[in-house]
């Protein structure tokens, strides 16, 4: 518990006053964000506000996850390594994507099809990895078997493990993508991606030390109720430094808002995500969690499937939502905040969720 409180504290330090620098650095470079021209016309007084924000988060949660584990005298173990190399390579994508915006002065960065197959590239990389590395126990960073809660019986190796690797790599690379692109679309507006992913993460937190108290192997024979992760407590100290490096960030982050994270901070964000779902078995589970991101990716998904089969016509007045609302007059301030208040929704019957199932198993004699 004393490694995941200071990777928590030590994150929100690294990025509550190492961010002003990173403000004063990008500023004296001019490196700010552009403004698409058919976007709400409130965000014009947006433009030229630094962004890159995101390598404040991705340092400070590798400082404060690295920070945790030694100062309590732990290695990291291998689930949170490959997660943080998951989240530090799609930040990549994504400082080169953002260095194309400034370079250019356009809104658009990297081409479509070079943003997805740079992405690909790190996330076949580590869906090979996490099906490698088991422990004592025989317990790899991540299954074949896609998983809900734990893992369920649809095993992508049910006509051999040579399909179920590349079935495997094919959905893992499927939820980096779409998590990724969520929280892109979700940093619209000042503090709204950097909140819910603070809330995601956080929640996680909890899951993980739940995971650890509940461990296959150690703690519970009984394979109903415990769960077969193999570094739960890792994820736990990586969660906890991802939270606070987004509690520290959203200080500066909130509206009016003195940077943004750009596609390197929106990016790492949704990696992480993706890989602190595979590797504690709670693939679908995240999408509830994670729901508002879900709401509005689907948001956009909708609208161009609906402005293509419709010949032009639109359910929103602008896509991805929180620009709708903004376009019926509700201030930024308070689509955030409500947004906000919808992500915790989430992840509460998430939560909920992932408790109720875990009773339910206990039986009548629980």
């Amino acid at each position: 518990m004393r490694a995941i409180v200071l990777a928590g504290a030590i994150a929100v330090l690294i990025s509550l006053l190492g961010t002003p620098w990173v403000i004063r650095y990008l500023t004296r470079r001019q490196f700010g964000q552009f403004i698409r021209h058919d976007g709400p016309a409130s965000h014009h007084t947006k433009r030229g506000t630094p962004t890159m924000g995101g390598v404040v988060i991705i340092a400070a949660t590798v400082i404060g996850w690295l920070g945790g584990n030694l100062v309590t005298s732990r290695t990291p173990n291998v689930s949170s390594v490959l997660v943080v190399c998951l989240m530090v390579g799609v930040g990549l994508v994504g400082f080169l994507d953002d260095g194309i915006k400034i370079s250019r002065e356009r809104s658009l960065g990297l081409n479509a099809r070079w943003k997805i197959l740079l992405q690909g590239l790190v996330g076949i990389v580590f869906s090979l990895l996490v099906l490698q590395f088991p422990d004592d126990q025989g317990v790899r960073p991540a299954s074949t078997a896609v998983s809900f809660l734990r893992d369920t019986a649809l095993d992508l190796a049910i006509w051999g493990p040579a399909v179920g690797i590349i079935l495997f790599v094919v959905w893992s690379n499927f939820l980096i993508t779409a998590w990724s692109n969520a929280v892109n679309l979700t940093d619209g507006l000042d503090g709204l991606a950097t909140g819910a992913a603070l809330i995601f993460f956080g929640a996680y937190v909890l899951v993980g030390i739940w995971q650890t108290s509940q461990l296959c192997g150690i703690n519970n024979a009984d394979p109903n109720t415990c769960y077969e992760v193999r570094d739960p407590r890792d994820l736990a100290i990586l969660a906890a430094a991802i939270a606070g490096a987004c509690l520290g960030f959203l200080w500066w982050n909130a509206s009016p808002a003195k940077i943004f994270m750009g596609d390197t901070g929106s990016l790492a964000l949704g990696g992480a995500i993706a890989g602190i779902t595979i590797v504690s078995r709670t693939e679908i589970l995240g999408g509830i969690i994670g729901g508002l991101f879900v709401i509005i990716v689907m948001s956009s998904v909708l609208q161009i499937g609906y402005f293509k089969i419709s010949g032009g016509k639109r359910i929103f007045k602008m896509a991805p939502l929180h620009h709708h609302f903004e376009l019926l007059g509700w201030g930024e301030v308070t689509i955030v905040t409500r947004f906000w208040i919808i992500a915790g929704l989430f992840t509460g019957a998430g939560m909920g969720l992932f408790y109720a199932e875990w009773v339910a198993n206990l039986g009548p004699g629980g």
